[in-house]
């Protein structure tokens, strides 16, 4: 086996970095309940394109990360990372073969899925009453994801990142 020397792997943290930077950034009362998943759209990126870069532990840091900047429960954004990278591996060949459109319905199902276990978890702790709300981030997030990968594949590609 060859072994390949990690190419521009500072380009992997610092988008992981902007998307923390970005789910706590203020944004107008009325686009709040529908803030995209951020940390989760460049997570899914980075897992599908170097699964043997980024993986679950990945996960598991960036929403620790996510827990203290936000300051919610020490560890309900890194079971929540953690699930949908998780999902992401388990379903990475097949994703990798669908065109765009159905990689965001896929993601539209994961993502959703993630909330329901994040709103789950925050009613168990009584900090947040049961909504329908909680589906809205997954679908922005869903509707967000050709953007976010065709931003990132030419990152990816122009910065030759392994």
């Amino acid at each position: 086996m060859i072994a390949v020397r990690a190419r521009n792997v500072w380009v992997i943290w610092f988008s992981l970095a902007l998307g923390l930077v970005l789910s706590v950034a203020s944004l107008p009362s009325f686009m709040e309940s529908g803030r995209p998943l951020w940390p989760a759209l460049l997570l899914t990126y980075w897992v599908l394109a170097l699964p043997h870069r980024v993986g679950m532990a990945t996960a598991w840091f960036i929403g620790l990360l996510a827990d203290v900047l936000n300051g919610t429960l020490l560890g309900l954004n890194a079971l929540v990372l953690t699930l949908i990278t998780f999902l992401v591996l388990s379903l990475h060949q097949r994703l990798r073969m669908f065109p765009l459109w159905q990689q965001s319905m896929v993601l539209l199902v994961v993502f959703g899925l993630a909330q329901l276990l994040h709103l789950w978890l925050n009613a168990l702790t009584g900090s947040r009453p049961p909504t329908l709300a909680f589906v809205l981030p997954a679908l922005v997030s869903a509707l967000l994801w050709p953007w976010v990968h065709a931003l990132l594949r030419g990152v990816h590609r122009r910065l030759g990142v392994n």
